[in-house]
C-alpha cells in the first residue's frame, strides 16, 4: 500500500468550528480482516486557522504524534505550545489535548493510537463525555 493511493476522508462540525482531513492507513491496511488492530496510524491534515476536534481527553487510549509538514500550536491543561515540522509528542489516558493550524500551509501530522477496548472520550470545556448531545 502507498499512502498517495488512499482516498482521503474529509470532516467538520455542523458550523464548520472543527475541520479536518485524514487518511487511515492502518484500517487500509486490514480492510479484508475483521479482526480488530492493535493500534490506528492516520496522516491527519489540518487546514490552516483551523482546529480539528475539541479539546478532549481518552479514557484509556494513549496518542502519539508526529509532525511531518507545516506549523501550529497543541493544547493541554498549561496552555498552547508551537509545534512544527520534526516535533514529536504523546498524549496519555486523561490528558486532554487538541491541536490548531496556526500556520498559512496545512499542517500534516502522523498519529498512532493505541486501540484499548472501552475508551471513552471526555470534553472539559463543555463538561460532556463523547457522544452526549
Amino acid at each position: 500500500m502507498n499512502v498517495k493511493n488512499l482516498t482521503e476522508e474529509h470532516w467538520s462540525s455542523p458550523k464548520k468550528k472543527y475541520v479536518g482531513a485524514g487518511k487511515e492507513l492502518s484500517i487500509a491496511l486490514r480492510k479484508d480482516d475483521a479482526r480488530p488492530h492493535p493500534f490506528d496510524v492516520e496522516i491527519l491534515r489540518i487546514p490552516p486557522d483551523r482546529t480539528p476536534y475539541p479539546y478532549h481527553s481518552h479514557s484509556a487510549q494513549w496518542e502519539f504524534y508526529y509532525v511531518l509538514s507545516g506549523s501550529g500550536s497543541a493544547r493541554d491543561e498549561k496552555g498552547r505550545i508551537a509545534i512544527m515540522s520534526g516535533d514529536a509528542f504523546i498524549f496519555g489516558p486523561g490528558e486532554a489535548h487538541q491541536l490548531f493550524n496556526d500556520g498559512s500551509e496545512d499542517l500534516v501530522i502522523c498519529v498512532v493510537a493505541d486501540n484499548p477496548v472501552g475508551d471513552s472520550g471526555y470534553y472539559p470545556d463543555s463538561k460532556k463525555w463523547l457522544g452526549e448531545e
